[in-house]
């Protein structure tokens, strides 16, 4: 009877133990870099190696070194090439749905649940962050419903009706409603629902319910290019700093951090403002990754992407990489178009070519750390003539998100192709996008899966229950 009552006891012990090892992970951190491929993220570490010595090879990321990797397809319901609503319902809620909508099923009227919801439906406090707009397509498929992703005004509405305790980012996308002007702000809907609108990261304190955006001086809704920011710039890193300090608990919590601008960055084919911005997005996984070191058994981060965008291709059959010429850039399409505006407005559009060279040696290198060939000069020159010194109306260059001045994306088509990338499109494509995860559970995301079985996978491991099948 003893030995029996020693075997049973040391069985009870082995389940006890073997119960510990399978408790599920109270805190899940989910990161989505919209827009990231293999190889958004393998050319930032080649680019990261040319810094400060020019090493052969790359410069691994904080994500890059975590121990499980997989590959996910990202085709939607009735695409090959998804957009991201349709690639964000499918991380959110584990569910195809049509280009365009957000948390609706492909007939567009059934209401899918996301993972954040059921996580705030076990109790747990809910975050969502993004470096873009807080209402816009991929941090909505977290919250939303709507047959539209440009359904701005309403995806701000079911913002405040869904009771998460987090929301950071740029600012709203469209704050009034277009088409009813007696509506109330979003800013007023967010605060009649109880959150504490805060302005600025040197601003925020803790409260149950807060949004964190950036300062009213703000040139745009979402957070400037991180090739671009200042000081005073509100970054991904300082969100999901804020956004830790609020959700923080013993129950647990689960927070969703987008790095949104690496896709405004490929639309726009820059290829060192996206390795900054995916350099960037790896400084607000690091802040996660610190929680994880001292929580490491009751911490899950899963790192993925959307979507391709731009087909980046690293190497023009040269056999090599100048990726040292692209840290010649100094700012983002953007920051160069300002910079070109505000020339114009200085000199009442008599904007000399000796200040525009000037300009395009500060600010890429040219003629300083990059030689340019005749042909390059001339073509700077002649689109100098035609956009600026003409001082015609100025046909300007559109990407998705951003119409800037030609000068500026010639600039970035130079210099990139000096530094041997390409850019086969301005849209995004099928491509595989890659997985990254440590932590309680992280191993099973491994191998090649669909990006519907992505939340799936958090939800049974974090133990939220089935999300929708």
């Amino acid at each position: 009877m003893n030995r029996k009552r020693i075997l049973s006891v040391a069985l009870l012990l082995v389940c006890f133990c073997l119960s510990g090892i399978a408790k599920a992970p109270k805190y899940v951190f989910y990161f989505i870099g919209d827009g990231m491929s293999l190889n958004h993220v393998l050319g930032t570490q080649y680019f990261l190696a040319k810094q400060p010595a020019d090493r052969l090879g790359i410069a691994p990321l904080c994500f890059t070194q975590f121990p499980y990797t997989g590959l996910a397809a990202t085709f939607s319901g009735n695409s090959d090439v998804t957009d991201s609503a349709a690639g964000g319902t499918a991380l959110a809620c584990g569910v195809k749905t049509v280009n365009g909508t957000v948390g609706l099923a492909t007939n567009q009227a059934t209401r899918l649940t996301s993972i954040a919801e059921l996580a705030k439906q076990q109790g747990l406090r809910v975050g969502v962050a993004t470096s873009v707009t807080l209402n816009h397509a991929t941090p909505a498929s977290f919250y939303a419903h709507q047959r539209s992703r440009n359904d701005y005004y309403e995806i701000g509405v079911q913002l405040a009706q869904s009771g998460f305790n987090f929301f950071g980012g740029g600012d709203f996308e469209e704050n009034v409603k277009a088409d009813d002007r007696t509506a109330p702000q979003l800013y007023d809907v967010a605060e009649d629902a109880g959150y504490k609108i805060v302005r600025g990261y040197d601003k925020f304190k803790k409260s149950d319910k807060v949004i964190l955006i950036q300062d009213k001086k703000a040139l745009e809704s979402t957070l400037p290019y991180a090739i671009d920011a200042t000081d005073e710039s509100l970054t991904l890193a300082q969100i999901t700093t804020a956004a830790i300090e609020v959700l923080d608990n013993r129950k647990g919590f689960f927070l969703m951090v987008e790095g949104g601008k690496i896709d405004y960055a490929s639309h726009a084919n820059d290829a060192a403002t996206v390795f900054h911005e995916v350099i960037d997005f790896d400084n607000a996984i690091r802040v996660a990754y610190d929680f994880y070191l001292q929580h490491p058994q009751e911490t899950l981060i899963v790192i993925t992407a959307d979507h391709e965008t731009g087909g980046l291709t690293l190497g023009n059959g040269q056999y090599a990489l100048n990726f040292p010429a692209l840290h010649a850039q100094k700012v983002s399409h953007v920051g160069f178009s300002r910079l070109i505006n505000r020339m114009r407005h200085d000199t009442h559009d008599k904007v000399s070519w000796e200040q525009v060279r000037e300009a395009l040696r500060a600010n890429f290198g040219f003629w300083d750390q990059i030689t340019l060939s005749e042909k390059d000069e001339k073509a700077l020159y002649d689109e100098y003539r035609r956009s600026i010194a003409d001082n015609k109306k100025v046909s300007m260059a559109k990407s998705l998100y951003y119409m800037d001045e030609p000068i500026s994306a010639l600039a970035i088509r130079i210099l990139d192709r000096i530094g041997m990338v390409g850019w086969p499109v301005g849209s995004h494509t099928a491509a595989y996008v890659p997985i990254f995860a440590v932590g309680n559970g992280a191993e099973r995301f491994c191998g090649q899966m669909d990006n519907t079985d992505i939340p799936k996978r958090i939800a049974e491991v974090a133990g939220y229950g089935t999300i929708d099948k």
